[in-house]
């Protein structure tokens, strides 16, 4: 299996974009987008990359499915993602009531 940085090529500079809107332990909702090298089809490892991501946010245990998360678009991966894909083969972008 590969590990999830593995999944980036650098000569395919091509992103997906997965919508993302989870309730939060709050009960208010947070959006934001799960971006990663859009090789990846797999939505369950979509999801987990989304899961690892609520838990820095103190929301571990939160549902996060295809009712929570779609994909939504491709798109030319940002230089600002690059790097944060390399390592973590995912990119969170953060857009609202994440704090």
């Amino acid at each position: 299996m590969l590990l999830p940085g593995e999944f980036f090529k650098p000569k395919n500079m091509n992103a997906a974009v997965w919508d993302t809107y989870v309730t939060k332990k709050d009960g208010s909702i947070m959006h934001f987008d799960i971006i990663a090298p859009a090789e990846i089809t797999d939505a369950s490892l979509i999801y987990s990359f989304g899961k690892e991501y609520l838990e820095t946010k103190n929301q571990h245990g939160q549902p996060l499915t295809a009712k929570e998360c779609r994909f939504c678009h491709i798109e030319r991966i940002k230089p600002q993602w690059e790097e944060v894909i390399k390592k973590k083969g995912y990119y969170i972008y953060e857009m609202d009531n994440c704090e």
